[in-house]
């Protein structure tokens, strides 16, 4: 395991950097549980009471990753009262990029009018992704000033067996989008990053990489599909993430009572359920989108805290806790003052 943990305010010259707006974006399209569950050979109800979803968003054949996340990316930014192209920093989080080069970040800052000086890259630590995006625009933004725009997006209807029940009816598409600068309020206090790289084949997408190019086999056999060992992620969340986030909250001097909204990733609704119960942190407490737009990777704690955002009331100086877990495997903690 490799694990950084900091908080944010280092010194007494170092600005605060907080959130300026947030965003997200769905497709319009909604696939329910009976849609993916028959070619899974399951039912739509049976996929509700294994993972608490109803529904997903998966985009349309002309839809792609940047189109999602330049959607969400305007509306952080129209939040924040930001232009386009003030923005000094655009990374876009994601693992479904929109083609291997150019970076999907590119052309989600040209399609949000940043200017040409706009620092621009992609950052791929799947599911936890957007809060290894958020801590490195945070360390960025902070040194250098300016403002940055922190994308969460995925299109994993792209990437799923329609016959694996494993993952197909997890996951939907979409975005979410944060413009982090200059704040004393909605500021980040501390980060914990960890990776568990002796895991790493929990998760993935075999083919289509420099070891196992896609080929014709490849395609026949199916190895360009996602695959996830889904009772193993289950043990891993319970036995590696649970502890982390409750020893990150002691490091920090706040206990589970202290968290007023928890924003974990939407991995399905049986284990947030079961990680808010580990760490103490009542349900209700406990953000969630899961239900209507189930996993969207990279995107579901950006769009849940967009979600929550627009729909609970959020009280200047509540403790917010934003925490992602996904493959390679890697997990991701932040801890914000609204």
């Amino acid at each position: 395991m490799i694990t950084t943990g900091r908080r944010f305010e280092e010194g007494p010259q170092a600005p605060a950097v907080g959130i300026l707006g947030t965003g997200s974006c769905l497709p319009s399209h909604v696939v329910t549980n009976d849609e993916v569950g028959a070619p899974a050979g399951v039912d739509g109800e049976w996929i509700l009471s294994k993972t608490g979803i109803r529904n997903r968003r998966w985009a349309k054949p002309d839809e792609a990753t940047s189109d999602l996340a330049i959607a969400a990316g305007r509306a952080a930014l129209e939040q924040a009262g930001i232009r386009g192209s003030e923005l000094s920093l655009v990374i876009a989080a994601t693992s479904t990029p929109d083609s291997p080069q150019p970076p999907t970040a590119a052309l989600v800052a040209d399609g949000l009018g940043a200017g040409s000086g706009t620092t621009a890259f992609d950052l791929n630590a799947v599911c936890s992704g957007f809060i290894f995006a958020l801590t490195t625009a945070e360390r960025i933004i902070r040194n250098t000033g300016g403002y940055a725009l922190v994308v969460g997006a995925d299109v994993y209807s792209r990437i799923l067996n329609p016959e694996d029940r494993r993952t197909t009816i997890l996951f939907g598409d979409g975005a979410g989008a944060v413009v982090i600068g200059p704040s004393e309020g909605r500021t980040l206090l501390s980060a914990r990053l960890a990776g568990f790289s002796s895991e790493h084949e929990l998760i993935g997408v075999p083919a289509g990489g420099s070891r196992l190019p896609v080929t014709e086999d490849t395609l026949r056999d199916g190895l360009h599909y996602f695959t996830m060992n889904g009772r193993a992620v289950r043990d891993f969340v319970a036995e590696m993430v649970a502890p982390a986030i409750s020893a990150f909250l002691a490091d920090n001097g706040v206990s589970a009572a202290d968290i007023a909204h928890f924003v974990p990733h939407q991995a399905n609704g049986r284990m947030i359920d079961d990680l808010a119960d580990r760490i103490g942190i009542p349900r209700e407490r406990t953000r969630s989108t899961y239900e209507e737009y189930g996993n969207t990777g990279s995107a579901s704690v950006p769009v849940t805290l967009d979600h929550a955002v627009h729909t609970v009331e959020m009280k200047d100086g509540d403790l917010v806790l934003l925490a992602a877990f996904g493959g390679g495997m890697a997990m991701g903690l932040v801890l914000l003052r609204w």
